[in-house]
């Protein structure tokens, strides 16, 4: 997915920029970079982060680098910032989001202008380049941006570090949230508002969907407002988001509490205590077993001096193997135990199969598992959470072709709750990862644990709906 921070100083902004940044490390893969302006100059650094802590990669870069005015990004694929010399003037760029028209848009750049873009490794168009180029064909930074993501198919939240200060616009439909904070000296915007309490920010302003702000050492103004529609990701709240985080009101924990409280209400399981598959199953089952009143209890421990998140690994091998050398088992908690186990959501279900089996084979009499979003059946359109390869890949759509004996099949009856065929599903999920029980969280229910009406949220990776 990623993450954006950026911060406009009255003075050096360079310690705020590395530790802001830092705090959406939870949400992207592969690099993180820095851009700094420092009189007529950028200084700019980028690091491959896959397999090491940003804020390792960066420490030594910043001592070489001073400015009040600085943009960060952790990013999910692409090397960013870039920074872009234009007809509007010299800019630092970072975005986030997934650009499903990217080869249209490129086709229609090369076409009208005459523009040639730099390849990335893969041998794709770097998208952050893309919108860079599409910004600097309007006339000033703010038409550029609103161009930019009206153009764009998917969604696309974007800072622009310029001369005079800092251009944040929100995605279109607000699919991944922005927010600005404020203390004495600095004005600040974030993905995340987890960035703010500890370098002493306080939430200020949450941009709307489509909304452009510019911030400056002196303060910060809204250039354009805000659209009506707004379609934001429910799986911020399920898993993205890091528990501190609050996005249009909603805080993460709570929600994630909520989501487990429903799934209590619902169930009629007898077990000794309640876990989570750590650490983005734990708010959810916190609120199972508080609503339940039964124990909750930690058989796995994460162990993460060392062992970097299991999905930043690029062959699933390699994740897979992550995954296991992190959970480290306390058996006197497992053996002969039944156990009820909370996760934010089943993808691809590789790991939790494997987890499952250890346990049993660490004593556990019974494993059920209580995911707390609905069944994965299509794969993310918008801001590219799953690392699958193919939709085929995903637990739920392998299920259905084994029922079906084909992958291509209408789903419209796979994703009605309690529907004879949507049971189906479950079960054969239920017995490929050898589980004793496995109930998923009705979407009426997350969406109530979220909060917002339903219209605000998007719930397209659980039912195809893109309204």
């Amino acid at each position: 997915m990623g993450g954006i921070f950026g911060v406009a100083s009255k003075n050096d902004c360079v310690q705020d920029l590395f530790y802001g940044t830092d705090y959406h490390s939870h949400l992207g893969t592969c690099r993180g970079g820095l851009a700094v302006k420092n009189g007529g100059f950028f200084t700019r650094s980028i690091h491959d982060i896959t397999n090491a802590q940003f804020r390792s990669k960066f420490e030594n870069d910043i001592q070489g680098m001073e400015g009040n005015m600085g943009i960060g990004v952790i990013s999910d694929n692409e090397s960013q910032p870039l920074i872009i010399g234009s007809r509007l003037g010299a800019f630092a760029i970072v975005t986030v989001g997934m650009i499903r028209n990217i080869d249209a848009l490129a086709k229609k750049a090369f076409q009208s202008n005459g523009v040639h873009f730099s390849e990335m490794s893969g041998g794709g168009i770097n998208p952050t380049e893309l919108v860079a180029t599409l910004i600097s064909h309007e006339n000033s930074f703010q038409d550029g941006i609103a161009s930019a993501q009206e153009q764009i198919e998917g969604s696309c939240s974007v800072l622009l570090l310029t001369e005079q200060g800092i251009y944040a616009g929100r995605d279109r439909l607000g699919r991944t949230p922005l927010v600005i904070g404020k203390k004495q000296d600095a004005i600040a915007v974030a993905l995340e508002s987890t960035a703010f309490p500890n370098l002493l920010y306080d939430v200020e302003y949450n941009l709307g969907p489509g909304e452009i702000a510019f911030l400056s050492p002196e303060g910060y103004d809204i250039r354009k407002k805000a659209g009506g529609k707004m379609q934001i990701c429910s799986f911020l709240w399920v898993y993205f988001g890091f528990p501190a985080s609050t996005y249009e009101g909603v805080n993460v924990e709570e929600a994630r509490n909520r989501c487990g409280k429903a799934l209590a209400l619902k169930d009629d399981v007898d077990v000794d205590y309640v876990s989570s598959i750590p650490d983005s199953g734990t708010g959810h089952a916190i609120g199972y077993a508080n609503a339940k009143k039964i124990p909750y209890k930690r058989p796995l421990a994460k162990y993460t001096p060392t062992w970097p998140r299991s999905f930043m690994p690029q062959d699933q091998a390699t994740r897979d193997l992550v995954a296991r050398m992190k959970l480290i088992p306390s058996k006197e908690l497992i053996q002969g135990q039944k156990i009820l186990f909370c996760e934010d959501s089943i993808v691809r279900g590789t790991q939790l199969k494997d987890t499952i089996q250890r346990m049993y084979g660490w004593g556990a009499r019974e494993v059920h598992m209580r995911p707390a979003s609905p069944p994965l059946v299509f794969s993310c359109r918008f801001l590219n959470f799953s690392r699958s390869k193919s939709e085929m890949d995903l637990a739920a759509r392998r299920a259905i072709r084994e029922l079906e004996g084909s992958g291509d099949v209408d789903v419209s009856e796979y994703i009605k709750e309690g529907s004879d065929k949507f049971n189906a599903m479950v079960d054969r999920i239920r017995h490929r990862l050898a589980l004793t029980t496995l109930k998923y969280q009705e979407l009426d229910d997350l969406i109530s644990a979220i909060g917002l009406p339903r219209e605000k949220l998007c719930t397209y990776c659980w039912n195809g709906s893109e309204e």
